[in-house]
């Protein structure tokens, strides 16, 4: 038991919520003095979520914090593919609070192959892996596979998060996101994975600031997960947001040599280490947006930095 978990006098000792670990919050706001905005009239600031915390950073916080009082000490079981930050970061919380985790990974045959680094990390933090067979994989929202994928790890009263952390509760939490961001910026931008990050962000921006959403997989089917979040949050359509699907560079954990280099001078430019599955995309696109004119001079942007190159 943690030495600062808080004694229950009728039961087990309760950890400590996400609040004993100190969040830098709200998250700094940064400007960027770069070229290629200053030509076209329009002010950058990144939004430095991914200074929230060492280990929980940007929109793993948001949504996972929520999620964390929730489950007052039960353990959680969330869902990811071998490459997932979520899993990471919820592996990462569990061994800071004390509180246990399950990872559901999908692959049942990544379970007889050496650990890659992610999974590794997460293991070395106390997170159970549980791999499943893709299909089953698929049906892992059904009632019937969900309450089957409990049992075979031994947590029928787990509380239950979604792959990339999106629920009610996640959407929610990030409201606070666009609170933040109240009279700084016209536009903020942010990558998007499973969409809640942007259906809490829009909901907290007040009238006349609009969230824009980079999607990092293709497929163009995150506008009606996003609308879904916000109806199950919110009970309807919440801000002003939209989506460019156009940035995904081939799709999920999915870079080019040319995002590559896009990372690499922008890290040059800004001194700023630049991750590479949502935030690299999200800035390549909103330089590409800004060079088609498609913000009005004057406008300024925030970029949500929802996270940073993980160590190995």
């Amino acid at each position: 038991m943690p030495s600062s978990a808080v004694p229950d006098p009728t039961g087990p000792a309760v950890p400590p919520g996400p609040a004993a670990l100190s969040p830098l919050l709200p998250s700094p706001l940064q400007e960027l003095s770069d070229e290629r905005f200053g030509r076209r009239g329009l002010r950058l600031l990144l939004k430095r979520d991914d200074l929230i915390h060492p280990e929980l950073t940007g929109n793993k916080w948001r949504k996972l914090a929520p999620n964390l009082r929730a489950a007052a000490g039960r353990t959680i079981v969330t869902f990811g593919g071998a490459w997932s930050n979520h899993l990471r970061a919820t592996a990462a919380a569990g061994r800071l609070l004390g509180v246990p985790t399950v990872g559901v990974v999908r692959g049942q045959e990544l379970a007889d192959r050496p650990l890659n680094d992610s999974l590794a990390r997460c293991a070395a933090d106390g997170m159970r892996l549980h791999f499943v067979e893709r299909s089953a994989y698929r049906r892992k929202a059904e009632p019937a596979t969900l309450a089957a994928v409990l049992r075979a790890v031994g947590a029928e009263d787990a509380h239950v998060v979604p792959e990339g952390g999106s629920n009610t509760l996640a959407v929610r939490g990030c409201t606070a996101l666009g609170a933040e961001l109240a009279g700084r910026a016209g536009v903020v931008g942010v990558a998007c994975g499973t969409g809640g990050t942007l259906a809490g962000l829009a909901a907290g921006l007040p009238d006349g600031c609009r969230a824009l959403g980079i999607p990092v997989l293709k497929g163009g089917f995150l506008a009606a997960e996003v609308l879904g979040l916000q109806e199950r949050a919110f009970g309807g359509r919440r801000g002003t947001w939209s989506l460019d699907d156009r940035f995904h560079f081939g799709g999920y954990a999915r870079t080019t040599p040319e995002l590559d280099a896009f990372a690499d001078d922008f890290t040059g430019r800004h001194g700023l280490p630049v991750e590479r599955l949502y935030v690299a995309k999200l800035l390549y696109a909103l330089v590409a947006l800004a060079e088609e004119g498609a913000f009005a001079r004057g406008t300024t942007i925030a970029a949500v930095v929802t996270g940073r190159p993980f160590p190995p």
